[in-house]
Order: structure tokens, then C-alpha cells, then sequence
């Protein structure tokens, strides 16, 4: 089923390094045509060397100076820059057959050290310890903040991003202090931060033909009672982490009093990991009802009440020292068996497939190390590096879902007839005429750092994407050896 997905999925992407960009771009209109260009020109050099400045892409003044006329245009923003990638995504969402798709949702933050925030913007206060009187002392952290929503296949194959939202702020939010003075329930949602995640489930929905294939996931920060309503109108699914304990029935109750009264209605075994990378098998107890939610109360004239599915995951006997693994979720999909219940979690889990794509923007990308001064030009250079981080994650992910898929797929003739030479001879001899998708990639990650060895897993994005910068090196020098030789 992956094996198949996956390759019905890369279909819907033309082979060829340069076909990409010009999949990925081809709806990307701009008032001026020479903004086009530049920005399929610029994001080639990019995809040639992930991670690097402007100037070390470039390699001149004259296009370094281009660039950044770009990036500072005002004809240009991300909305026409991501115009294309938005049309492919929903192509290739369309190619992935009937299956349910899903879309991630999740923000992250930019952070920059700037003198001046007024051309970039805030993102809070850190606490940068005392001084020699004892006073704690505060840092000011500015940068932008990213809400994106990245759409996948269940098996984990990224399909791209589904929508996008920038934003920075001009003070800091004082929540502490709203608490003390009003009931946050009370503020619209139009007036807060997490209006984002209403409009990123609105955009994003607008891209399926077919709404109901849709489950949107997201973590605590989408328990939004206002978000579950507009899924609700929208007529697709979604499965939230909850932390609220919501009221339930006819108001004198909550979630947690009818969770207490179900009796666990299976188990189920996973591995996690720690922070140190620690494997562990915990056994969940799972419990699953169906709940008529009601707003908060403040807000129950303006929304109506839901009827959703409770489903939660508990750690029976966490060993000591291990934070025990607790997950509420509340979704619209049914929930009536033990199968489903692991289902549910399963695509929730999926979840960490956006961290994943927000760790390859800054520490592959590295979107944070820019040092562009206001805040234009870095939403417009990291809606850019949104594309690169696509491409490797696809590449990364691809590799396990279609490895026997044709290597055109995602290389050039000259990209594979330069990996199939840089094949180890041990794998020349087992396979002489043996050229798939996955043993391009493999020798991709090899160029990375990846050992090849038989207890390994398979390539990661850190691998692909030192490979590609390599990969792009050996293939300049290729093309400058001498045709013939004497």
C-alpha cells in the first residue's frame, strides 16, 4: 500500500532536477516576469547548496545583488512565491489515490539577533540569569513566527505544504497580565494569535475537491473550541490534542467525568524514545465515548454544541524517572473498536512529521543564520527555503515509500549516470544493471556521511541534504572533464 501510494504520488511530480522547480513554480505569477526568472533561478542555486548565505550561492556580486533586490522587492511576497508549490501540492494530493490525507498543522518561531526590532519584530522575553546585585535579567528575542500545515500521505510521504502564515509581532502579548484583568475565553478569536490555526484549516481545506478526505492534526495549541466548529462547518475531520477539560452533556458535567465512568476498552504497545534517544515499550490502556462538547460558556450564544469522540491514551506502570505518556484527543472521525482507537493514534502520531520539516528549515536551510534585516525579506527568503525543505524531506521520505520506483523521478540523467559511478564496487558487482530510485538515494546519503551498514536505518534528512551540496560539487566538476582524452 505505501510502495503503491508513494509511486502514484511521485508521478504527479515531472523528473528531472530543474522539472521540479518548474512544477513547483509553474503557477507562481508575478506583475513582472523577470521576478519569475530570478526566483526559479535563485532557488536552483539554493537546491544546489542547502544551508548556504546568499553570496556563497551566488558566487558573484552581480547575482548576490539580484537576490537581494528580490527578496526586497515589494512586488514579491510569499503568497506568490508559494502560489505554485500550493497548485502541486494539490495535484499531487489528487494523484495519492482515495486514501485520507493528512494535514499537519503546527507554528514554530525565527529567531535572529538584531539591535533594533522595528524592521523585524518580537517574539518574547527570555531569562538570561542575574547580575552581581541578584535581579534576574531579561533577554529580548526577536524574529517571525511560521504557522504551517504540511500535507501527507498516512504512510508519512509528505505531498507539501497545504497553506502558510507569517506573522510578527510589534509588542509582547502579556498574557500574565490579560489573565489577571479578564477571562481569555471572553477575547475574540479573531483578536488572538490562534486565529491562525482557523485560517490555515480554511485555506488548506479549500485545496480538496473532496473535504471529508481531509483530517487535520494538530497538538495542545489547536484545542480551540472555535476550531472545531470551523472543521465542523467545513465538513472535513480532524483529530486535536486536548488539555482543556471541556463541559460535556447538559453542562454539569466535564470530559474528565465521563472518561472515569468507561472501562479501558484494549491495550496497546509502542516504542518511544527519550531525549536521549533511549528506546522504551510502553503499554497504553485506551479509552474512547462519545461526548455531546458544549462551548465555553461565555461563547455558548454565538457557537453550538458538538457531538465528538473522546479517545485517550494512558501509560500503564511508566518506570521511574519517565514522564508517563497521557494523550486526550478529541475527533470528529468514529471511534468504535480497538482497531480504529489505534488508527486514530497512529495519525496522530504522524504529528512529528512537521517538527521533522520545521528542523530541516533551520538546521538544514539554516533560515535562522540569514542576515537579512527586516522582516520582508526573511518571510520571503524562508518561503523559499519552504520549497527546499520539501524537496529534501520528499526525497528522504521517498526512499522508503517507492525505493523501486525510476530514478528520473527525482534525478537528472547526468545526477544518475554520476551516482551510479560513485557506487561502491562491492555494489557495482552485486547489481551491475540494477538502477532504482533507492539505490540513487542511497548513494545520495552516502555523499551525506551515511554508513551503509546492515544494521542502519534508512537515510535521514540530515544525510540527503549534505548529500545534495556534495552531489551538486561532484557534478560541476564532472561536466568540466575533458570530452576526450590524448
Amino acid at each position: 500500500m505505501a510502495n503503491s501510494q508513494g509511486t502514484r504520488a511521485g508521478q504527479a511530480i515531472k523528473t528531472g532536477q530543474n522539472s521540479w522547480i518548474d512544477q513547483e513554480l509553474d503557477e507562481s505569477v508575478f506583475q513582472d516576469a523577470r521576478l519569475g526568472r530570478r526566483l526559479r533561478a535563485l532557488l536552483a542555486r539554493f537546491a544546489q547548496a542547502p544551508g548556504q548565505s546568499i553570496p556563497w550561492v551566488c558566487q558573484d556580486w552581480a547575482n548576490t545583488k539580484a537576490a537581494y533586490r528580490f527578496l526586497s522587492n515589494e512586488r514579491v511576497n510569499e503568497a506568490d512565491i508559494l502560489a505554485g508549490h500550493f497548485s502541486a501540492t494539490r495535484q499531487r494530493i489528487v494523484a495519492a489515490s482515495q486514501a485520507p490525507v493528512l494535514v499537519l498543522h503546527d507554528t514554530t518561531e525565527f529567531a535572529y539577533h538584531r539591535d533594533s526590532d522595528h524592521a523585524l519584530g518580537l517574539l518574547g522575553k527570555v531569562n538570561s540569569g542575574w547580575d552581581s546585585q541578584g535581579r534576574v535579567r531579561h533577554h529580548t528575542v526577536r524574529g517571525l513566527l511560521m504557522h504551517s500545515s504540511l500535507a501527507v500521505t498516512t504512510e508519512g510521504l509528505p505531498l507539501g505544504l497545504a497553506a502558510v502564515k507569517f506573522w510578527s509581532r510589534s509588542k509582547f502579548k502579556g498574557t500574565n497580565a490579560l489573565k489577571r484583568s479578564i477571562n481569555p475565553t471572553r477575547v475574540p478569536i479573531e483578536l488572538k494569535e490562534s486565529m491562525c490555526w482557523l485560517d490555515n484549516v480554511r485555506l488548506s481545506g479549500e485545496m480538496f475537491e473532496q473535504p471529508e478526505r481531509c483530517v487535520h492534526i494538530g497538538d495542545r495549541g489547536s484545542d480551540i473550541y472555535e476550531l472545531f466548529c470551523q472543521a465542523h462547518e467545513a465538513q472535513t475531520h480532524f483529530i486535536f490534542r486536548t488539555c482543556a477539560d471541556r463541559l460535556a452533556g447538559d453542562g454539569t458535567h466535564t470530559v474528565a467525568t465521563y472518561l472515569r465512568e468507561v472501562r479501558c476498552r484494549g491495550l496497546h504497545r509502542i516504542q518511544v524514545r527519550n531525549s536521549q534517544g533511549q528506546e522504551r515499550c510502553a503499554l497504553l490502556e485506551l479509552k474512547y465515548c462519545r461526548v455531546r462538547l458544549l462551548p465555553p460558556r461565555v461563547k455558548q450564544s454565538r457557537y453550538p454544541p458538538l457531538m465528538l469522540t473522546v479517545l485517550q491514551a494512558v501509560e500503564r506502570e511508566a518506570p521511574l524517572h519517565a514522564d508517563p505518556i497521557d494523550w486526550k484527543l478529541i475527533t470528529n472521525l468514529p471511534v468504535t473498536s480497538r482497531a480504529q482507537a489505534i488508527e486514530k493514534l497512529d495519525w496522530y502520531a504522524m504529528r512529528w512529521k512537521i517538527e521533522t520539516y520545521h528542523k530541516i528549515l533551520k538546521s538544514g536551510c539554516r533560515a535562522e543564520d540569514s542576515k537579512l534585516r527586516t522582516a520582508q525579506r526573511l518571510t520571503n527568503l524562508i518561503a523559499m527555503f519552504c520549497l527546499l525543505g520539501w524537496r529534501i524531506f520528499w526525497l528522504t521520505m521517498m526512499n522508503r515509500a517507492a525505493p523501486e520506483a525510476p530514478p528520473r523521478m527525482a534525478f537528472t540523467e547526468a545526477e544518475v549516470e554520476v551516482l551510479d559511478r560513485l557506487r561502491p564496487p562491492s555494489c557495482t558487482a552485486a547489481s551491475p544493471c540494477r538502477q532504482s530510485l533507492s539505490s540513487c538515494l542511497m548513494q545520495l546519503a552516502r555523499l551525506g556521511g551515511y554508513l551503509a551498514r546492515a544494521s542502519d536505518p534508512p537515510p535521514g534528512n540530515t544525510v540527503i541534504w549534505r548529500g545534495m551540496a556534495r552531489l551538486a560539487d561532484i557534478r560541476f566538476g564532472y561536466s568540466l572533464r575533458p570530452q576526450r582524452c590524448g
